[in-house]
């Protein structure tokens, strides 16, 4: 079972940036697709950026399209979340997942693998 480690949460004020990384541990991590999902308090954990094994594709969702930048570097064996201008309503435990394929995919049900969350707080 693979391990994921998540870091670089934080407080920030509002129109700032944060780097999230993920660190995961395990053999073949480029032959898996990884993910970023987040919750807020009170709500259900959604999607928000996926990056194929290669780096080559990747999949945001509407609200952060132009503000987060999702990369992986496979020689590290680790995947970033670069989220700028954030927004009050960008406050969540965020996640990383790893999917059970190479291909990157929306979908939480294929993904098998979870960290344990990262608080990402912006103050307006």
């Amino acid at each position: 079972q693979v391990q994921l480690v998540e870091s670089g949460g934080g407080l920030v004020q509002a129109g700032g940036s944060l780097r999230l990384s993920c660190a995961a541990s395990g053999r073949s991590f480029s032959s898996y697709a990884m993910g970023w999902f987040r919750q807020a308090p009170g709500k259900e954990r959604e999607f928000v950026t996926t990056i194929s094994g290669s780096g080559a594709t990747s999949i945001y969702v509407d609200s952060v399209k132009g503000r987060f930048t999702i990369s992986r570097d496979n020689a590290k064996n680790t995947v970033y979340l670069e989220m700028s201008s954030l927004k009050p309503e960008d406050t969540a435990l965020y996640y990383c997942a790893r999917g059970r394929l190479t291909f990157p995919t929306m979908r939480s049900e294929l993904y098998d693998s979870w960290g344990q969350g990262t608080q990402v707080t912006v103050s307006s």
